[in-house]
């Protein structure tokens, strides 16, 4: 059976700097061979819980002052539909058309760099009470064995967009 995964994937430069943490991912990406993830990450919020239904989905740079080379890495992980669409009928989620943000794409980059394993992201339902939010988890942990690793992704401080100026562009997607 899996594990179920919290990966505080700090700045999205651990994409393509060779630190403890970009070693430790590309590492236990090796050891961890999945049917597929499903990743719930701090950058995708929404006020009642979406899961994303996409068969290709783009990879969302929604940051900024990074430079150019991190806004040209591209994650062409494969979504799974059938999956999402099961999901959505047993969390009571609604489907959406959505690409991988950088707390999706930046840790399974490094983890299966061949995008070869199929990724459905869940939101974070912010209006949820802690004891909804523990039913979600208690709810994705029969994924787990199904061959299905779940990831949590983010950290203690994900506000940043609250920081930018009014009308700073802060997300690219493609």
């Amino acid at each position: 059976m899996l594990p179920s995964l919290f990966i505080s994937h700090g700045s999205p430069m651990l994409a393509l700097t060779p630190t403890p943490a970009h070693h430790f991912l590309r590492e236990l990406g090796q050891t961890l061979r999945p049917k597929a993830v499903v990743v719930v990450s701090a950058h995708w919020e929404t006020p009642h819980l979406q899961v994303s239904s996409s068969v290709k989905p783009v990879t969302i740079h929604d940051f900024g002052g990074f430079p150019d080379a991190l806004f040209a890495v591209q994650y062409p992980a494969p979504g799974n539909p059938e999956l999402a669409q099961r999901l959505a009928k047993q969390l009571g989620a609604t489907p959406v058309e959505r690409g991988l943000d950088h707390g999706a794409w930046v840790p399974l980059s490094l983890m299966y760099p061949d995008a070869d394993v199929p990724v459905v992201s869940l939101s974070l339902p912010s209006r949820w009470s802690n004891t909804e939010l523990i039913a979600l988890g208690e709810q994705l942990a029969m994924l787990r064995q199904e061959d299905i690793l779940v990831v949590g992704s983010g950290s203690l401080t994900h506000n940043l967009y609250e920081l930018q100026p009014q009308g700073r562009q802060l997300c690219r997607v493609g």
